[in-house]
């Protein structure tokens, strides 16, 4: 307080840069989204135009162009297009991973591969309109890390079946499960591995 100073150069200065078209830099992703604020992504991330990256609108609702639609809705008479309030945008998932957009169904899960693979015979004598558009590198073969030996999972990219015909997330068949011996699957980095299940006391 001893030393009082002047903030005419610095709002100055936030001026120029303005007009100059910085504008500001990008607020944390808890904030609204500012008028004028550039992208919130690295550039180097960046795979979209500007406009794309129009995020949250005012105090933290959707984007203008998405709430004019829901106050024309509402106006209609419908009562539920102002909900949610919130938008939403794109969030993490729960693991972190990146969500893909590749329409991909799991088919079927089994200790030993050629059951694996009878899977999905079954699933093609099912769906055998979608069956026959696929390539051979559409069905996807994994061998699965247990705890002492492999299992085998089975996935279908749907990618060349159209939309209107790809068929749905069915139950597994078979569906194995490599932890059903186990009080608890095993996490990597966990310190503790899952004992077995105990046996129920004979009579």
């Amino acid at each position: 307080d001893d030393a009082v100073g002047s903030l005419e150069k610095l709002l100055e200065l936030s001026a120029r840069h303005e007009s100059e078209g910085l504008g500001d830099a990008p607020w944390p992703p808890n904030y609204a989204k500012q008028a004028g604020e550039p992208p919130r992504v690295q550039p180097s991330r960046k795979r979209k135009a500007d406009t794309e990256y129009a995020g949250r609108g005012v105090a933290g609702g959707p984007p203008p162009e998405v709430a004019a639609e829901r106050a024309a809705a509402v106006a209609a008479g419908d009562r539920n297009a102002g909900l949610p309030t919130e938008w939403e945008g794109t969030r993490p998932t729960p693991t972190g991973r990146r969500r893909s957009s590749i329409p991909v169904i799991e088919i079927s899960r089994a200790a030993k591969k050629e059951e694996a693979l009878e899977g999905l015979e079954r699933w093609k004598a099912r769906w055998p309109a979608a069956a026959a558009l696929l390539e051979p590198a559409d069905v996807l073969v994994d061998g699965m890390r247990g705890r002492a030996t492999l299992w085998y999972r089975v996935r279908v990219n749907l990618t060349h079946v159209p939309e209107a015909d790809r068929p749905p997330q069915e139950p597994l068949d078979p569906d194995y499960d490599p932890w059903a011996g186990y009080e608890w699957p095993d996490r990597s980095g966990q310190a503790v591995r899952a004992p077995r299940k105990k046996k129920p006391a004979a009579e």
